[in-house]
């Protein structure tokens, strides 16, 4: 969900509820990382300010219901965002980058132990957030979250580099890394309303299908660029060693590509370029895009088997569709 008019068309399938439910949690991001000191604060603080998609918590507060949302509710959405950023703050240390959405990261512009203590504030935050609730489940449901983003993690940097990943693998990967907190911020507006537990089930089985559509077609836009869109560099994943879906199918369909050695093969940004045009040139992008595109599919279906008001039910199917029409 990056543009306007995509938003726009949540929000009024969501109704004023909705709207003003991220107007409160964007107040309460804003408030989460006051009073931890000028320094640590402000680079916590630019961050959660540099704004984002707002996936999560918009999930959270459409799945929770309220037309008024509830504080419980507004505070496990800045929770969901807060764990969230805090992931993407140390995934720039990791992967040493020096832009995020266009704007310098507090890796480049201050270093890594800046920006690893940033990340671990807002990781903090979240849960404090949550804490502030009460609600036991909820707070179980992002910890397991949490520990799937650290094991995909993981599982994307024993993968770097190597030529035999598979698809298998590439999906577990983005189950964990991505359809993870996805899934918890869905089950999560359920749970903090008082859900019962099948329904918060169905609904984190929407989010996690959603999440996969999501980083499928974020790795899709990798490759197809253009930068000016992703705000990187287009074969900054090539760059990196990650190997995703598009790299996968285009190696199964171009022998040149099964040999490339992405350690030696691509090493500045004129290579991955080249790489780029050698995945596209393969259809591989279209068969990514098509199993995203399922994903969508079997969440909106899993929506069936719920009972749900007719505004959630479009508003979830709005922001589905949103997710897609980010990439069209």
């Amino acid at each position: 969900m990056s543009s306007a008019a995509e938003l726009d068309t949540v929000l009024a399938a969501g109704g004023p509820g909705l709207a003003a439910g991220l107007r409160r949690t964007e107040e309460r991001l804003a408030g989460a990382a006051a009073n931890h000191g000028e320094v640590l604060a402000g680079h916590a603080g630019g961050t959660l300010a540099a704004g984002g998609k707002r996936l999560r918590p918009l999930l959270l507060l459409v799945c929770a219901g309220q037309e008024d949302p509830g504080d419980d509710v507004v505070a496990g959405a800045a929770a969901v965002e807060l764990l969230h950023t805090a992931t993407l703050v140390h995934d720039d240390v990791l992967d040493g980058a020096p832009l995020r959405r266009g704007r310098t990261t507090v890796f480049a512009a201050a270093g890594r132990d800046a920006a690893v203590a940033a990340g671990d504030l807002m990781f903090a935050r979240a849960f404090a957030e949550l804490a502030a609730t009460g609600c036991a489940p909820a707070i179980a449901a992002l910890s397991e979250a949490s520990s799937a983003l650290a094991a995909g993690e993981l599982a994307q940097r024993a993968d770097a580099w190597s030529p035999s990943v598979t698809v298998a693998r590439y999906l577990e990967r983005c189950r964990l890394k991505t359809g993870s907190l996805f899934a918890a911020a869905s089950r999560l507006g359920a749970l903090l309303v008082g859900r019962r537990a099948d329904v918060a089930s169905v609904l984190g089985d929407f989010g996690l299908r959603i999440g996969l559509a999501f980083q499928i077609l974020d790795d899709v836009l990798d490759v197809s660029g253009p930068a000016d869109r992703t705000g990187k560099r287009r074969g900054t994943d090539l760059l990196d060693g990650t190997v995703t879906l598009p790299l996968i199918l285009a190696r199964e369909r171009d022998a040149e590509l099964a040999s490339l050695d992405l350690r030696a093969d691509v090493r500045d940004a004129a290579q991955a370029e080249a790489a780029c045009e050698r995945v596209a040139a393969t259809g591989a992008l279209d068969e990514a895009r098509a199993t995203a595109l399922g994903h969508v599919e079997s969440a909106k279906a899993a929506l069936a088997g719920v009972e749900l008001a007719a505004a959630q039910r479009r508003t979830l199917a709005a922001i589905a569709d949103g997710v897609v029409a980010r990439y069209a």
